[in-house]
Formats: C-alpha cells, structure tokens, sequence
C-alpha cells in the first residue's frame, strides 16, 4: 500500500500541518507581545494595569496554553513516527 494510502500517514501528515499552524501562529503571537513591551516608556515603580498591560497578559496565556498544545502534538507526533518506523522494521 502506497504511503498516500495509509492512514496512518494520512494521519501523521494531519498532524504535521497542525504542528506547523501552531508554530507559525505562536510566532506571530510572540511578535506581538514583544512589540507591545517595547512600544512604550514603563513609569518606575507601582502602577495601575492599563489596556497594554492586560492585553500582553492576555497574550503570554495564551501563548502558554498555545506552547503547551504544541508541545503535546510534537509528543504524539514523535510516538506516531517510531510505530510507523516499528512497523516498518517487521
């Protein structure tokens, strides 16, 4: 059976692509919480949360819980590729 055939490499190739969104948009999420650290002067000392503020903290969860995802989906991928590779062998 061809590898386009086989479902676990249709699965694996799905997986792979997901992987690859998630990377590129966590990228694109860390731009912009660098850029919005570095677009404006921080006063010294204590201060109110302002919209930034909760917006880059709003940020950093997300690219947290986006980080942890695609460190799971990078797990799977990894246990899917050695049982093709088992199965290969046999």
């Amino acid at each position: 059976m061809p590898d386009s055939e086989n479902p676990e490499f249709a699965a694996l190739n799905e997986l792979e692509a997901v992987v690859r969104h998630v990377s590129d948009e966590l990228a694109m999420w860390r731009r912009r919480a660098q850029k919005a650290e570095g677009d404006g002067p921080v006063p010294a000392g204590p201060r109110e949360k302002t919209a930034p503020d909760v917006e880059t903290a709003e940020l950093r969860r997300r690219m947290d819980a986006t980080r942890t995802r695609l460190e799971d989906l990078l797990k799977r991928l990894r246990f899917l590729e050695e049982q093709a590779s088992v199965r290969e062998v046999r």
